[in-house]
């Protein structure tokens, strides 16, 4: 019964729970030193869409994305994400909140001294599935992303696009709900960038919410998304369909 209790605090039970994968009510942020983050922040994301989070450097985005993984807290205002109330979040629940959620960076964040099927396998192992089922899975996704010939590959030895497709793999692996990307393009070259955004894409197709933070203004006018513009950590725009808004 006191785990049930725990569960219940944890999540959240209103009608947005069940109707948006990510909402925000009402959110702010601010820096340590007292520096507005993000202002008065109102997003909702329903399941299945596929959305950029656009905006400059300095607008707000790096602060939203660890909002929605939890590796920073709100000063006031409501968040949750797949039905967690990340407001009431206890530390000890981050963990198991994240396992609903594929992450990806910009900077790759692979294990160096494992090959591409360990690196994927290790995501696998922590949702402790069993051997049998990381044989099946590890390659089904790396198939997925284009990598089935290059399992046993070190990441020293993959190009950039190649890495970031491990990631790729690494973060759909345990088929979650939601996948969070941050900058998943700003380490590679226009080509590889538009293999990601594509493969990204398919993922969307197949239904899997995609959240795409970015300040890469040709893929974001280029796959005429829903795109979510922050500027100085205030919405200034939210269209279906949209374009890269710059500074003025």
């Amino acid at each position: 019964m006191a785990k049930e209790q725990k569960k219940k605090r944890a999540r959240k039970t209103n009608a947005d729970a069940e109707k948006y994968v990510i909402s925000l009510e009402n959110v702010n942020k601010s820096y340590e030193d007292g520096v507005p983050a993000l202002t008065d922040i109102n997003l909702k994301i329903t399941p299945g869409e596929f959305v950029f989070i656009a905006g400059d450097s300095g607008s707000g985005k790096s602060t939203l994305i660890k909002l929605l993984l939890r590796e920073v807290r709100v000063n006031s205002g409501n968040v949750n994400v797949s039905g967690y109330d990340l407001v009431h979040m206890k530390r000890k629940e981050v963990p198991m909140f994240r396992r609903n959620l594929g992450i990806v960076f910009q900077d790759f964040r692979l294990l160096k001294d494992r090959n591409v099927y360990e690196n994927v396998a290790f995501a696998q192992r922590i949702v402790q599935k069993s051997e049998r089922e990381i044989r099946k899975n590890v390659p089904s996704i790396l198939s997925t992303v284009g990598l089935a010939g290059k399992y046993k590959a070190k990441p020293k030895q993959l190009s950039g696009g190649e890495q970031q497709r491990v990631a790729l793999a690494r973060a759909l692996v345990n088929k979650p709900s939601i996948l969070l990307a941050d900058e998943p393009t700003g380490n590679l070259d226009p080509r590889n960038s538009n293999e990601i955004m594509h493969l990204l894409e398919k993922i969307n197709e197949n239904g899997t919410t995609v959240v795409v933070v970015t300040h890469n203004r040709e893929i974001v006018n280029e796959m005429q998304k829903r795109v979510i513009t922050l500027k100085k950590g205030v919405i200034v725009s939210d269209e279906e369909k949209g374009g890269y808004i710059d500074e003025d």
